[in-house]
């Protein structure tokens, strides 16, 4: 349910030499495509010289300059990283850790001498289960540590009583990740590509080639039966219809042939009195398949997932056959990364706050953090002004709406109170993947422990470092890690105008959240109520309608159209965002229209410089993958799309004809 603006930005690029920055101008014309209609393709306009000028890299499914900045945060990390692997570490201490966890994955002679062997005896386990309460077991095992056959399991804050964590089951166990890639006819190659790595990575395991056929047969059956049984995106945006409370006794009852008690004790938790499942007709599937698939094709299955969770831990042909599916046939990447940024990514996953802790020290100044909140303050003005004007909403409605803006909880920068890892360990004597397994393990077994426990409101669900942002409905929060508080998105020497296009819409997109399709469901508390009048609720929907169907009408490449449905939620979220920064910074103009720069109004650069947040060059695989998958539209959509319904772009730039142009009557306000 957390919602999350994944972003990429060139407003203002600053590369990093030590700690030395180099400024480059807020906007830059070189940037520009000025050959482009602005009337025509905004995006164009706005970003064609830096696509050009910035050509896919072989190494990425999408390059734009959210990965640019990126790369500025791996070099940093790697100089962390690499300044503790040179020094003597006390053993148990955070440093060692991340010292030897980066180690263990740059050492490519040792991971290649143990091909397989770190796999065999979990391998042995699952081929020696002899019963399904035994698959049950291990299923939970899995769960308990790395891996999630048959569904996913998580535990969160409960949607009805926002203090309380409970237990949530909900469907999964798709090795492509989608159920429409198991059932669409246009996706048969990319099925075709996954039988081959199925095959390939039970053969590199040591298994005959007659047993790994049988095996992709195996793995095949249990997850076309799972996808098809499977709700589709669109479905799981349905808050409401994805919250169903079972009691524990109920759950037994209903799919008896699951053994879910030793499937706790696989996962090593005692079973609350309660779990929620997200769709039961999946879960059912599962019993089923259970019931009637033969112990071979079980084991074959978790075989399976083992390995395939296991794959970026080990030697570099089971690494080369995962990068040659999940990466070249769905995303179109064509070279991997080098070795140093993948055992990066590695650890900075696993000990994030750890590493973010370092991070802030060296990269995050303590004033950025009170001009953010500064920014905030006036972000939540704006909406409560947006709000009050709405002529589709009640006054009873809009003042609930205020509560809830009233009581946003604003994290900016990094936590108060860092995660411990002190009972983690990290032992060099021991294989990358045992010391993984081992981590997954550690992850798991704290979140299982918080089944039942009050919901900790301090705790962070990004790492300082990502440069990301967040707004969860349950806690009613919204969070800006350290990561994003830097050029190109915040810059505290630019003026206004760009700073507002670039973090204000990043803050007004997260305030926004609160008030989508999804986050409307919940009030102030975090609570799932209905807190809307039913005719406000209504006005809400037939606008919300109006938005999808703008966007179901775009194709996205030849025969693919976008999915207004989808990507509804993130769509209100952009142009909210795009509505209320805008109304912040004439807040903070107090009337006075600045000078132009570089022969451009305070507007122009708004809005210019919220366009160079998307440039990217994107292949046309991951174009694909996104647009059935991701609840985000892609950067050309989140511009030209978005813009057609806001009034003071098309007077910004003049527009009154051409492609950008949407006649008055036709644009939708929401927020």
């Amino acid at each position: 349910m957390k919602k999350n603006l994944i972003l990429a930005a060139s407003i203002v690029m600053m590369s990093c030499a030590g700690n030395q920055d180099v400024k480059v101008p807020a906007i830059d014309r070189a940037n520009f495509d000025e050959t482009a209609a602005i009337n025509q393709d905004f995006y164009q306009y706005a970003n064609g010289g830096w696509m050009a000028s910035h050509p896919m890299k072989p190494e990425y499914s999408r390059y734009g300059a959210f990965e640019m900045l990126g790369e500025q945060n791996e070099v940093r990390l790697n100089d962390i990283f690499s300044t503790l692997a040179e020094q003597q570490n006390e053993q148990g201490s955070v440093a060692q850790k991340i010292a030897d966890l980066y180690k263990l994955g740059l050492d490519s002679a040792r991971l290649n001498s143990e091909g397989a062997a770190p796999l065999m005896a979990g391998i042995g386990e699952i081929r020696q289960a002899t019963d399904k309460k035994e698959i049950s077991r291990l299923a939970g095992k899995m769960h308990g540590g790395m891996g999630s056959p048959f569904f996913s399991l998580y535990v969160d804050a409960d949607l009805m009583n926002s203090t309380t964590n409970i237990l949530y089951l909900n469907q999964g166990g798709l090795g492509i990740g989608d159920r429409d890639y198991y059932l669409d006819e246009e996706n048969e190659a990319i099925r075709q590509a996954y039988m081959i790595y199925v095959e390939k990575v039970f053969r590199l395991a040591g298994f005959t080639e007659q047993q790994a056929q049988q095996a992709v047969k195996s793995v095949m059956g249990i997850e076309n039966a799972i996808a098809k049984a499977s709700r589709s995106n669109v479905a799981l945006r349905d808050t409401r219809a994805n919250y169903n409370m079972f009691t524990t006794k109920e759950v037994k009852e209903r799919y008896k042939n699951i053994d879910w008690d030793a499937f706790a004790e696989g996962a090593g938790f005692a079973l609350p009195a309660q779990i929620n499942i997200g769709q039961p007709e999946v879960i059912e599937a599962v019993d089923a398949l259970i019931a009637k698939s033969s112990m071979e094709q079980l084991k074959d299955y978790l075989t399976f997932n083992l390995i395939d969770n296991r794959t970026s831990y080990l030697s570099d042909d089971f690494y080369n056959a995962a990068f040659d599916f999940y990466s070249k046939a769905l995303s179109g990447v064509q070279e991997q990364k080098p070795r140093w940024k993948r055992a990066l990514a590695v650890t900075n996953g696993t000990l994030s706050e750890a590493v973010g802790e370092i991070y802030v020290e060296k990269y995050f100044p303590a004033e950025n953090k009170e001009k953010m909140l500064e920014l905030v303050s006036n972000l939540q003005k704006a909406l409560g002004q947006h709000i009050d004007a709405l002529e589709w909403m009640s006054d009873a409605t809009k003042a609930k709406a205020r509560e809830k803006l009233a009581t946003f909880y604003v994290k900016i920068g990094y936590p108060d109170k860092w995660k411990d890892y002190s009972s983690l360990e990290i032992d060099p004597s021991l294989s990358y993947a045992e010391n993984m397994e081992r981590a997954s393990s550690w992850r798991a077994a704290e979140q299982l422990a918080e089944i039942g426990k009050p919901v900790d409101r301090e705790k962070w669900h990004m790492s300082p470092q990502t440069v990301n942002a967040y707004y969860n409905p349950t806690t009613n929060e919204i969070c800006f890690p350290a990561a994003i508080l830097q050029p190109p998105f915040f810059n505290p020497d630019a003026d206004d105008a760009v700073n507002y296009g670039a973090i204000g819409v990043v803050i007004g997109h997260e305030m926004t959240h609160g008030f989508d399709d999804q986050g409307r469901n919940f009030d102030k508390d975090g609570n799932m109520t209905d807190w809307w009048t039913a005719e406000d609720a209504k006005a809400f929907n037939a606008l919300a309608a109006i938005l999808v169907d703008q966007f179901n009408q775009i194709d996205v490449m030849e025969g693919l159209k976008a999915d207004g449905a989808l990507t509804l939620g993130e769509n209100i979220a952009d142009q909210g965002g795009l509505r209320v920064a805008y109304t912040a910074m004439k807040n903070a103009q107090n009337g006075l229209e600045p000078e132009p720069i570089d022969g451009l109004t305070a507007d122009q650069r708004f809005y210019l410089g919220y366009a160079a947040v998307w440039a990217q060059n994107i292949r046309p695989e991951e174009v694909a993958r996104r647009t059935k998958m991701d609840v985000h539209s892609v950067g050309e959509l989140r511009v030209n799309a978005t813009l057609r319904n806001i009034d003071t772009f098309h007077k910004a730039f003049g527009i009154t004809d051409g492609a950008m142009y949407l006649p008055e009557e036709e644009r939708v306000i929401i927020w």
